[in-house]
């Protein structure tokens, strides 16, 4: 667990942890081709976006970026609790809420919660990087969180190369294999329209909304903490979290 904890904000496996683990570092692409992936993924989205419908259905839609997959959302005695942060990837708001109070409480509770990343969807070239590096490591929270919070805390710099690269390498994620993901057609996408449509099927449109057991628990926005009845704070998520796993 403190292993965990110390890579959860600012530091992830070391690229030769990476290397060992059987990822393969291969030359990365010019960064114009990256670009040019992104803003080809960002245009078909928007196009795709406006074709949603207004009404959200009634059920939160599956994703491929749970952090369990549902045959294991139990330890040996315990169900896991779950824990979802809406966020939009250039968003403030979203970089405090995760520096704040989401990265600490996972620090301290990271195997008691079924943890969900999901987007709201306006900024969607940051999303889907952070959704693909979801979905390259779905059972490790450590780090695609740590990831998405080293993007967000220079969310002005997204999604240019010069801030993806080391965020991804600090993280131990091939830089080329998140490349490939956004560039590989119709799967960064699906994995974006997927967050965006559980983002509206939980009624949720500002970033960043923390929601606890499928309630809100807590809101930033406009730099204040909002719509919060059981706290702000990181002690008070982490005692609901643990109330709610010993239940």
């Amino acid at each position: 667990m403190k292993e965990k904890a110390s890579r959860m904000g600012l530091r992830g496996p070391t690229l030769a942890e990476h290397q060992t683990a059987n990822m393969h570092t291969q030359r990365l692409p010019p960064s114009g081709k990256f670009l040019m992936a992104l803003l080809s993924a960002a245009l078909i989205f928007h196009i795709v976006l406006s074709l949603l419908p207004k009404n959200a259905p009634a059920q939160l839609p599956s994703t491929t970026h749970n952090l369990q997959h549902d045959a294991v959302l139990q330890t040996p005695n315990h169900f896991l609790v779950p824990l979802e942060a809406h966020i939009m990837s250039k968003c403030p708001d979203a970089r405090d809420c995760l520096r704040d109070l989401v990265v600490p409480a996972m620090e301290q509770v990271v195997d008691k919660v079924n943890f969900t990343l999901s987007f709201i969807g306006s900024e969607c070239l940051g999303d889907m990087l952070s959704l693909c590096a979801v979905n390259l490591f779905p059972t490790d929270p450590v780090r695609f969180l740590g990831f998405t919070n080293c993007m967000i805390s220079s969310y002005t710099k997204i999604p240019s190369r010069e801030l993806v690269e080391p965020c991804a390498l600090e993280h131990g994620i091939a830089f080329e294999d998140l490349n490939g993901c956004v560039s590989e057609e119709g799967r960064g996408l699906d994995l974006l329209m997927n967050s965006v449509e559980r983002s509206n099927a939980a009624g949720v449109k500002r970033s960043c909304t923390v929601r606890l057991d499928d309630r809100i628990w807590c809101v930033r926005d406009g730099g204040e903490w909002k719509d919060c009845p059981g706290g702000s704070n990181t002690e008070d998520l982490v005692e609901e979290v643990e109330r709610l796993y010993e239940d």
